[in-house]
């Protein structure tokens, strides 16, 4: 049972699809040719792998990771990431915890909805994950006259030469997530 089949764990009854499995794969060579992350990836699996298209030519892999083990996947994120990205050429990586949206509890209902299963948490949640190892340090929404509305996001300065080239997958990747236009920034500091 030691194959690339236990990396993906799916709902039951859920088949993993083709990318689903080349992504498991993959984590299973990294297991067990990288000496740095085999101890840490020993217990670790995914949920799920897609391909999204984030502008022109270029691509993204989004790894959805169980939340149970976000904690330790963010332990080794920047080495992962960067073991990923060689393995997938040209494609950006970016590893988000499995999140749930529960609706809002019927009238009369005693239910109460946990704070963290709502839309807003998820997402605000979900952002975090996408630009994770930056830190976001600021948010704006700016309303257009037409009803449309633009989130700013500015990220920590500290991070900008790891992450600056990723600005625009980032982007692309929460509006596919969520249906949100974002752009990110660095805030401008006064010397």
């Amino acid at each position: 049972m030691y194959t690339a089949r236990r990396k993906i764990q799916k709902d039951k009854g859920v088949e993993p699809t083709e990318f689903d499995e080349t992504v498991a794969q993959s984590l299973f060579d990294l297991e067990n040719t990288n000496q740095e992350l085999k101890s840490d990836l020993k217990d670790l699996y995914i949920n799920s792998a897609v391909q999204v298209d984030v502008s022109g030519n270029r691509k993204a892999v989004v790894i959805h990771v169980p939340y149970r083990l976000r904690k330790a996947f963010r332990k080794i994120h920047v080495r992962l990431v960067r073991e990923l990205e060689k393995k997938f050429s040209g494609k950006d990586v970016i590893v988000i915890a499995t999140r749930r949206i529960v609706r809002p509890p019927k009238k009369g209902s005693a239910v109460q909805r946990p704070r963290s299963r709502t839309l807003t948490a998820v997402h605000d949640a979900m952002l975090e994950d996408v630009v994770y190892p930056a830190e976001i340090v600021g948010k704006r929404i700016k309303y257009r006259l037409d009803g449309s509305k633009i989130i700013k996001i500015f990220l920590d300065p500290k991070e900008r030469n790891n992450t600056e080239y990723k600005l625009e997958t980032f982007a692309g990747v929460y509006r596919k997530l969520s249906g949100k236009d974002v752009v990110f920034e660095y805030p401008i500091t006064d010397a």
